[in-house]
């Protein structure tokens, strides 16, 4: 694991490790892209909406949801906490640190290789679902309300994964529960909240890489005012756009595999700015590692034999593709 203490500094040129291959253009020259924007209030019975869920995951692996049930004041307090930790001295986030080749805690991600560069940020990430799963050491105590918060943060999107789920599987002529039931029980939830200190040379690094989420879905909380998701579309990156008080949804390779490839993985990164700092937050929802991942039965039939074969995954396997450059669809597919 990188050290904390080498964390991208804001205003700072980026060093070599830093510096990504490839076309460098600046990030905010790329276009927005038009993603169908739910309102997820409807989405609690059979309707139209279920139709409207199913496309968008279909057409453009993630959607926007509105109508959530998380107040606006309090996704701003979530986002203040978080911004509260990152301002404190080094030292003391080194309390929270994640260990060396550990999954959980407050760290930069480790660099895959000596030919990769390295992201402009710094990641926590905690387990939150289910509560006996938790590793209370690495959820940070200052600022003070921070694990409460979070914990009455993670019950809110719990609700908001079975609304879409139930819904995606209406939609599909399936029980309401079937893609619930085919995660497992218990299933599994972690946060990850994601800093990027600013960059004078945001065309040059990534926050985050490209790449797939190894999820069910993700949930992503992003910054009140500052642009920083792009995702690839017919061949083309674009530019997520920020909707006030709204949820980012986006389809993880797990859901591709119990769907058996209706809805495709969305692959996508994270940049940074040239004078301002970002926050954002992902809450990552995958299978019970003990029930695997594989298509839903009833998705499986002559026409549309099974694409992909029974795969485990758990989060100690993270950075092992991270690392590899393999993805949990490469293991998978038939």
């Amino acid at each position: 694991m990188e050290a904390v203490k080498e964390i991208p500094i804001s205003g700072r040129n980026p060093e070599a490790k830093y510096i990504r291959e490839g076309h460098h253009e600046h990030p905010s020259l790329l276009p927005l892209i038009d993603i169908p924007i739910i309102d997820i209030g409807q989405l609690t019975a059979p309707s139209e909406a279920d139709q409207k869920i199913r496309s968008a995951l279909s057409t453009h692996g993630c959607m926007i949801v509105t109508n959530h049930g998380v107040e606006s004041w309090f996704l701003d307090k979530l986002r203040m906490l978080f911004k509260q930790f990152v301002a404190l001295p080094e030292e003391e986030k080194l309390k929270w640190k994640r260990e060396v080749d550990g999954f959980e805690g407050y760290g930069s991600d480790p660099a895959p290789n000596d030919f990769l560069a390295r992201d402009w940020g710094a990641r926590l990430r905690i387990t939150i679902r289910p509560e006996e799963f938790r590793q209370l050491k690495y959820w940070p105590e200052n600022p003070p309300e921070f694990r409460e918060v979070v914990d009455e943060y993670s019950s809110k999107v719990v609700t908001v994964y079975e609304v879409i789920l139930k819904a995606l599987a209406r939609s599909m002529n399936l029980k309401e529960t079937s893609f619930l039931h085919k995660m497992g029980e218990p299933w599994i939830m972690y946060a990850r909240f994601n800093f990027y200190p600013s960059c004078p040379r945001p065309d040059l690094v990534f926050g985050l890489k490209p790449h797939f989420d190894s999820t069910v879905l993700t949930v992503l909380l992003q910054d009140k005012e500052l642009e920083g998701l792009q995702i690839l579309k017919d061949g083309q990156w674009f530019r997520v756009p920020i909707v006030p008080d709204a949820l980012v949804i986006n389809v993880g390779e797990q859901l591709e595999i119990l769907s058996n490839g209706e809805f495709k993985s969305l692959y996508h990164r994270g940049m940074v700015d040239s004078e301002r700092e970002r926050v954002s937050l992902a809450v990552l929802s995958l299978s019970n590692p003990q029930s695997g991942v594989e298509p839903i039965e009833e998705l499986v039939n002559e026409e549309r034999p099974s694409l992909y074969r029974k795969v485990i995954y758990e989060e100690t396997t993270h950075f092992d593709y991270y690392k590899s450059g393999r993805t949990l669809i490469d293991d998978a597919r038939v």
